[in-house]
């Protein structure tokens, strides 16, 4: 049996190829859907796998640009991947991410990101761990702002059209600071983020826009819906669902996370995909009533070792030279690269740090350390010293942060 691998032609395609992930979560994406999803997905950037002309796999690809220490890069944002049950355990999801990286670097994308719903299976294919984060989920009398803590901000409800206007301003500052954030665009925020359509509040309410300001002008905002279970007033649980919630800076942070506290009415707070180093648990006056959860979140792969060590900063002046060991697909990959003074260039000195592709993804956001790597058996100290110079370079002041699932 032939199995053909090419990118999809229209609308009723990519509608189907949709599918082969749609599958596993009841969703049949219509003619409309696929419309709406191309805003974003290019047809020619979904790849589908052929039975003797009906679609059975497909994987897609979001074109943006992601946060990296010291600016953006462009970024291949990996998305619904996925192999009908009939076609199970046949290779072909070996064959889409093949093809798919193949394409990935000929475009110029130095790097390729995305979220895994299984997480055993894309480092076969060169992705390392790159972000980690918490989820919460707390009963809502537990848990408060605690009370030293001062106010110098308001919020306020706010429609679509403010926010469409007024969110952007807050994300892009916090973004441009924050590795692994998406740069989002027009689109991107009326397609994803502010997106209200019934089919996407899974069983909550209408989408809640609040923002912050000080002094007149917006310096955070959370996005949020209110959930209610139960089929009586005696059994009612209300909870408020977090979407997103950011403050250009501390003060504003922490009077968002207040506001979103403080909502009467409601028993339960749940929200996700916070970073490691966020200020919520240590704000709070009871952390152990976060009921907090640790999951992987952004898994990265360096395609183009060279060009993406080139397009970041680095957090210090020293040197440090890096070996990529192996690459299940690119052998210009392999070999090492002497970082100095901003600068990156081929080397043929003794490698301080010795990593896999995967492992340079893991510590290429600052996410994770070499230190980190090498105790888990994923990085090989060389030289005496090695990683300490190397992690050097590669620390960020803020963990990496990708708050939305694409």
């Amino acid at each position: 049996m032939a199995f053909r691998v090419r990118t999809v032609r229209d609308h009723d395609e990519l509608s189907t190829a949709l599918s082969a992930i749609g599958h596993y979560f009841g969703w049949y994406p219509t003619k409309e859907d696929a419309e709406r999803f191309s805003r974003l997905l290019p047809l020619e950037r979904m790849h589908a796998v052929l039975d003797d002309g009906r679609i059975v796999a497909g994987a897609g690809v979001f074109p943006f640009r992601l946060t990296v220490p010291g600016g953006d890069m462009a970024c291949a944002g990996v998305t619904v991947v996925g192999v009908l049950p009939s076609h199970r355990r046949r290779g072909l999801l070996r064959r889409m991410m093949d093809v798919q990286l193949a394409d990935v670097r000929e475009r110029g994308e130095p790097i390729a990101a995305l979220w895994a719903s299984e997480e055993t299976i894309y480092g076969r294919f060169g992705y390392g761990l790159a972000s980690t984060s918490f989820n919460f989920d707390a009963e809502r009398s537990s848990v408060a702002i605690r009370s030293d803590l001062p106010r110098d901000a308001s919020l306020r409800l706010v429609a679509h059209d403010e926010a469409l206007k007024a969110l952007p301003r807050v994300y892009d500052r916090v973004a441009k600071r924050t590795p692994g954030m998406i740069v989002r665009s027009r689109d991107w925020w009326e397609s994803r983020r502010l997106d209200d359509r019934p089919e996407q509040r899974r069983g909550a309410g209408p989408l809640v826009r609040a923002l912050a300001e000080r002094d007149g002008r917006p310096v955070g905002y959370a996005l949020y819906r209110l959930a209610q279970d139960g089929s009586t007033p005696e059994t009612w649980t209300k909870t408020v669902r977090v979407n997103e919630a950011f403050g250009v800076d501390d003060g504003a942070t922490r009077d968002v996370w207040r506001f979103l506290l403080e909502i009467d009415w409601v028993d339960r707070i749940s929200g996700s995909h916070l970073p490691l180093d966020h200020p919520l648990p240590l704000l709070v006056d009871r952390i152990n009533k976060l009921r907090l959860s640790v999951w992987d979140a952004l898994w990265l792969r360096v395609v183009d070792v060279p060009a993406a060590l080139a397009g970041r900063a680095y957090g210090s002046p020293g040197r440090a030279t890096i070996e990529v060991a192996s690459d299940p697909h690119f052998p210009e990959n392999v070999g090492s690269w002497t970082i100095e003074d901003g600068h990156v260039r081929p080397a043929r000195r003794r490698p301080d740090v010795r990593v896999a592709v995967s492992g340079l993804g893991s510590a290429f956001l600052g996410g994770l350390s070499f230190a980190q790597l090498a105790r888990a058996g994923l990085a090989e100290e060389v030289a005496r010293g090695g990683i300490e110079r190397a992690d050097e370079l590669f620390r960020t002041s803020a963990a990496p942060w990708c708050p939305e699932i694409f």
